[in-house]
Parts: C-alpha cells; structure tokens; sequence
C-alpha cells in the first residue's frame, strides 16, 4: 500500500475524474445564493501536480520544511497535497493563537520556505529574525493561478514514494493547556487515519462534506468527499454566521460536517429559532470539547436522516474512539449528568487505550506504568497506527509526553477518565486542570455536568481558588447574568442546592458569574480554566 496521501487524489480522478472536489465560495447572487467556484478531482489533481512543478521551479524540494499561511479554500488544498506529491514538509500553526505566540512556533519549527497570502509575506519580512532560515517566499495572490497555469504542460508530477514513517507534516496543537507544540506526522499516519475515518462513520465516495475546522478538509479529496468550503473565519470560529452555514448546507445538499460543540450551538439555535431541518445531513461530527447532550437532542430533530458523532482524540492521536448520539441519549447521558463524565465511546479498531495511575513527570518505559482496574479514574494512554511518535525538535516534550514500548509508543493525553466494563472509554477532564481538595480530588467534567444542568448555566468550569478549596464559575444563558445583589443571592442558592444533591460536589459553595468564557483559539469550546483561576484567586 503506498503511504503518501496524495496517491489517493490520483486515485479519485482516475476513478471519478468528473466528480465535484471542491466548491469555494467567491460572492453572492442577487437572491441570496452562494456563488461557488469548483474543480473536479481532475482539475484538481492536474492543478495539485502543475503546483508541485511550480513550487520544484522555486526551490521546494524533497524534505524542504514549508510553513504555509494560506487561508482555507481551493489554494489550501492544491498547495498541501501539491507539497505531499514533492515529498515537502507543510507546517501548519493556528492563525489565532496571537503575533508573539505565532512568531515563537516559527522560530521553533525552522521553515525554509513560506507559501503565504500576500500579507503573511509581508509578515516574514518584517519579522526576519523569526524567519532566519527562510530562502523561499512563494506568494498566493491573486496572479498564483497564472503562475501554476504557466508548468500545466508539464503533465502530472509523479507522487515521491514516501516512507511509512518519513516526516509527512508538522501540525501545531492549539496550545489551550499549555504552550503550542509542534506535532510530527509521518505519512503512514495520514494514511492510517483516512482508513480509520472512512471505516467508523461509512464515508463513500459522492458525498458532499462542509469541514468547520480547516485541517479536516485535507482528509476530503482522500476520501473522495467534495469540500464544501464555509464562510467563516477560522482564527475565530465561534464568530460564524449560522445563516451562511445552514445556506451552505441546504444549496450544496451537504451529507457530512465537522464542527465544535460551540459552533453547533450557535447552529441549533438558529435552526429552531427559524424551524429550519436539514434533510440532506448523514452525520456531524463534533469534537473539541465534550458535546452536551442536550445539543445532541437538538440536533436530532435538525437532521431527521442524521446522527450526530463525538470522536474523542488531539492533535497527536486522533482518532481514538467515538460514541453516536443514540448511544449516548438512551444510555450514557443520564449518568454523565450525575457526574460519571462524559463518555466518549468504544476505541476505534487498531487503538489501544489503557487507565494508569497518574504520575506528575515523565515515563520512561511502559514497564514503569501501574495500570488501573475497570471503573477507577486515572491518566489515558494510547498507541496505534494513528498516534504520533513525537513532537518537532522538542524532546522535553517526548519525555513528558510520550512512553516507549518496544517498537511502539504509547502517547500520554494529558486527560483523565476511566473505563467501563462494556469496554467504553469515559473523559472526566484535564489533568492539570484537576482540583486536589481537602475531600479528595475533583474532576472538572464531572463536576460541570452536575451545574449545567441547570436552565440558566450556559456552561461552568471548575476551578482551584486557592490551596485546593474548588470554585464553579458560571457563565450564565443570554439574558440570565445576574444584575444586583439579590438576583447575584437567588442565583447561587440555586447552584448550591444542585451541588448539596451530589455528594461529588456537596462542599463546593464558593460561585463566580462570568459573562463570557476564555476559550481556545481552535475550536472556541475548550474553556481556559486555569485563565479563569487566575483571575478569581484568593476571593
């Protein structure tokens, strides 16, 4: 089997030449429509191979690192697996994450090349220093598709045969509990998460995908999935307009998405506040932060012919198990909402999870693991054929991260949770996010699930307001944010009485109200706990 993933763009336009791969949106009908661009699989493929000739043109070879800063559409996807065919190293780093942080991952990651929109060029140039290795800037502007139109005559650019573990990309985690990493992706992970993705959900080629996280489009034209490009802006996620999603959907009869929980929100809402269905939908994929069920009954009534999926995984092993809504709504709900966490489904075949007793520095070797019985709650270790081997020239970070086994690795997800005797993986929170109180240790999912249901609670995070005593802030529902003393006294006598019916959070009694989360740049639904615990230390 070949391990570069280009190999499979080949594959579809030779199958399915005529086949829609990709629709980017470029204005607005007089009515209202989308107006979209599109390429066939073999527009796209003869494009991606004109690009690869471009790009050895300019000096992109074999192994050349490439930071690319390119915004997500048509360029995108021709520009990464132009770089796979040549055997280059794309390095892809979060837009939102701020200037400071974005210039430190650079800096780390060493590109020799920068294929950007024209003020990302702008941006090398004025932060040379962080851009010291650069020797190539490749502008995609609005002059990049004449310059690929001039090397079409070249014919296809032959896919290099790459190597199981030959470095494939570098992918920056969003960095929502610590700083940005550099995630190393070698070409047989590509391929074993393509394989992976279309076996679990049933992916067949025809099928119309709308991806709200840019990275997952990539996975498309693999899967012989036409990529419905969204009007959105992906540093700011959360900000989405749900008309232009719910139109996108509807006028491209989309049958598959991937979204955050924060982004579907916003969704559902809108839907019910309009009475709008979307017939076409198969599944949904949500991931980025536990889905409440709540959203998934939602959404259940929004796509009639659908089902809403929560794969569980990171950046550095993805994925690694997934749960339906049906599950979860006749089975695992009502024990989430009692404080059991959030259980994320079966591992996915291939994947091998296990609960070890936390341990605060790094793990050698899998012999100096203590594993834990089923049902006790403790730190989720993973290996397969889908989680990466290491960080990019970050070996504190390994040592931290990773565990050798022989010839395998085993990656630390810095999350806690436990299984149960179905052999379902259950999320109770972050490991360093976990409150050690004097009663014992609190996890955050756990706890939140017990506040939110409360009809007011739009969310809440457990935090450590000092020396181990917990605290719940609540960010409240629109409209319900406490004004005044007495609706300030009302609304924690309301939280007080839910926490005194669970033994699990019966001695919280410290409550904060805070109008609008901090949350990660990624998915905008990772709540930055600790950002919060800062801010409310000591009171």
């Amino acid at each position: 089997m070949p391990h570069n993933v280009a190999y499979f763009l080949a594959e579809q336009a030779a199958q399915h030449p005529d086949g829609a791969a990709v629709r980017a949106p470029v204005g607005r009908e007089a009515d209202g429509a989308i107006r979209y661009v599109e390429r066939s699989f073999s527009q796209l493929d003869a494009e991606a191979s004109a690009t690869a000739h471009y790009f050895v043109a300019r000096g992109i070879k074999r192994g050349t690192r490439v930071l690319l800063m390119v915004k997500p559409g048509l360029d995108l996807i021709r520009i990464v697996f132009a770089l796979f065919r040549i055997g280059a190293v794309p390095i892809v780093i979060d837009p939102g994450m701020g200037l400071k942080r974005f210039l430190r991952c650079v800096r780390h990651s060493q590109p020799e090349a920068v294929v950007g929109i024209p003020p990302a060029i702008w941006v090398a140039r004025l932060f040379r220093p962080s851009f010291r290795g650069v020797s190539v800037k490749l502008s995609v502007g609005s002059g990049f598709e004449k310059k690929i139109a001039q090397y079409n005559a070249q014919g296809d650019f032959s896919v290099v045969d790459s190597a199981e573990n030959e470095l494939a990309a570098v992918l920056f985690t969003s960095g929502s509990t610590g700083p940005a990493k550099g995630v190393c992706y070698a070409h047989g992970m590509f391929v074993a998460q393509v394989e992976a993705i279309r076996a679990q959900y049933g992916i067949a080629p025809g099928e119309v995908d709308l991806p709200m996280l840019p990275v997952f489009a990539l996975f498309n034209p693999a899967l012989g999935m036409c990529t419905v490009v969204p009007e959105m802006n992906p540093s700011r996620p959360a900000t989405v307009d749900p008309e232009k999603i719910v139109r996108a959907i509807q006028q491209n009869s989309v049958t598959n998405s991937f979204g955050s929980p924060a982004l579907w929100t916003k969704i559902a809402r809108y839907c019910e506040a309009y009475a709008v269905t979307l017939p076409s939908v198969r599944r949904i994929l949500m991931a980025g932060a536990p889905v409440p069920p709540a959203l998934m009954r939602q959404m259940e009534a929004i796509i009639p012919n659908g089902e809403i999926h929560t794969p569980y995984g990171a950046t550095e092993a993805l994925p690694v198990s997934s749960i339906a809504s049906t599950e979860v709504l006749s089975e695992t709900a009502v024990r989430t909402a009692l404080g059991d966490g959030t259980c994320v489904g079966t591992p996915l075949p291939g994947v091998n999870v296990r609960i070890i007793e936390p341990v605060a520095g790094p793990i050698a070797t899998l012999a100096e693991i203590v594993e834990l019985p089923v049902g006790e709650i403790g730190e989720i270790i993973v290996s397969g054929s889908s989680v990466t081997r290491s960080y990019d020239k970050r070996p504190d970070a390994d040592a931290d991260s990773k565990i050798a086994d022989g010839q395998q690795h085993w990656h630390r997800m810095g999350d806690l949770g436990w299984i149960g005797e179905a052999g379902r993986l259950w999320f109770c929170g972050r490991k360093v996010e976990l409150v050690q109180a004097a009663e014992g240790p609190l996890y955050t999912d756990c706890c939140e699930a017990i506040f939110n249901v409360h009809p007011q609670v739009f969310r809440s995070a457990l935090i450590d307001v000092g020396r181990g005593r917990p605290g719940i802030v609540i960010e409240p529902e629109t409209g319900a944010f406490p004004t005044g003393d007495s609706a300030r006294k009302e609304f924690i006598e309301s939280l007080r009485k839910i926490a005194q019916q669970h033994a699990m959070t019966s001695e919280i009694d410290t409550f904060f109200f805070e109008k609008s989360f901090p949350v990660d740049v990624r998915h905008n639904a990772k709540i930055h706990r600790l950002s919060l615990a800062r801010k409310f230390a000591g009171a």
